[in-house]
């Protein structure tokens, strides 16, 4: 069996904030006895930026990954040089993310996984021993949500905002009998909520003359990163929920409730370099057999067949929401 060396936290959902100490342990297994030149522990954290060639021009695709935003860069010395005995063995560990006093470069921004924003903060542990031996290492993530000083009390409740859509809202061309039959969808739908709450709303499907085969709510993030003199922005698809299957009964309330996936979604971000902001589009797909043959690539490009309204959506983090982790 070969040595292996793991990083374990206190927390098995692995969320901090920036002012608790990061606690867990180094767990280090091997079948014999070996000698190490020390135990140091290293946190990073940093926004790393990269433009694609898709979303860019041709002189912005040469910049590709844009140095990152360091957030916090610290090593410690866990243990000095000596020796592991067989079996399994556990060091205890706790780093500070800052200190008191100590000057901050950069706001501790929530994790957050995008396309092309990446937010990651990340332990890794490294054991030398010496020139002729391998070192071991081992990586861990964990996860920062904002500190109870920068977040509004509860309650916040949602922003409603009124929508409705028909064939006069419509910026891309539609389907003759769709457009000249007519439709009038309705309803209302949370524009600000809080991380940990369902988005939430009502849709309500007052005519159509053409059959319905669908409504579904998409979750987008749009995301914006300043590359030279431009602001390059790309917006992508985060997840997809249907709250209708097939020809809804007209003047029927539907509920809209999505769940927000954690790791792909963080409090609205407007920063110097880059902002992360983020949308909902409602669509409505209508019976026609062009559809039938099309690829189901994008579910929000406009297409003849479909009605499209997009939101903005801003995202909040509440002092409620801590007690939840």
């Amino acid at each position: 069996m070969a040595t292996t060396v793991n990083v374990k936290l206190s927390r098995s959902n692995r969320i901090y904030r920036s002012y608790e100490p990061v606690e867990g342990k180094i767990v280090i297994k091997s079948p014999t006895s070996i000698s190490h030149q020390g135990i140091r522990l290293s946190v990073n954290g940093s926004v790393n930026l990269q433009v694609r060639g898709g979303s860019a021009g041709v002189i912005e695709s040469f910049y590709g990954v844009i140095k990152p935003i360091h957030i916090v860069k610290k090593t410690i010395e866990v243990r000095s040089s000596g020796k592991f005995a067989s079996g399994t063995t556990e060091i205890p560990f706790s780093v500070n993310l800052k200190e008191d006093g100590e000057p901050i470069a950069e706001k501790f921004y929530e994790t957050f996984h995008g396309t092309n924003i990446n937010i990651q903060y990340l332990l890794t542990a490294d054991i030398p021993r010496g020139y002729l031996y391998k070192p071991l290492s081992a990586t861990m993530e964990f996860i920062i949500e904002s500190g109870r000083v920068d977040l509004p009390e509860r309650p916040i409740p949602p922003e409603m905002v009124i929508f409705y859509i028909t064939q006069d809202t419509q910026r891309h061309p539609l389907l003759p009998e769709i457009k000249a039959g007519g439709f009038r969808v309705t309803g209302k739908i949370a524009t600000q909520c809080s991380l940990e709450d369902p988005l939430s709303g009502e849709l309500t499907v007052e005519a159509s003359s053409v059959p319905i085969t669908s409504i579904d709510i998409h979750l987008l993030r749009v995301e914006s990163i300043i590359v030279g003199e431009r602001i390059v922005t790309e917006t992508s698809l985060i997840q997809s929920t249907q709250i209708a299957d097939g020809d809804v009964c007209r003047n029927m309330t539907l509920p809209i409730y999505v769940l927000l996936p954690r790791l792909l979604m963080c409090p609205s971000v407007f920063a110097g370099p880059f902002s992360v902001e983020f949308k909902v589009c409602i669509t409505i797909t209508f019976k026609s057999n062009l559809a039938k043959g099309q690829p189901k690539s994008d579910p929000t490009a406009p297409r003849l067949w479909m009605a499209l309204e997009r939101l903005p959506l801003e995202l909040v983090r509440t002092k409620r929401d801590q007690f939840s982790c």
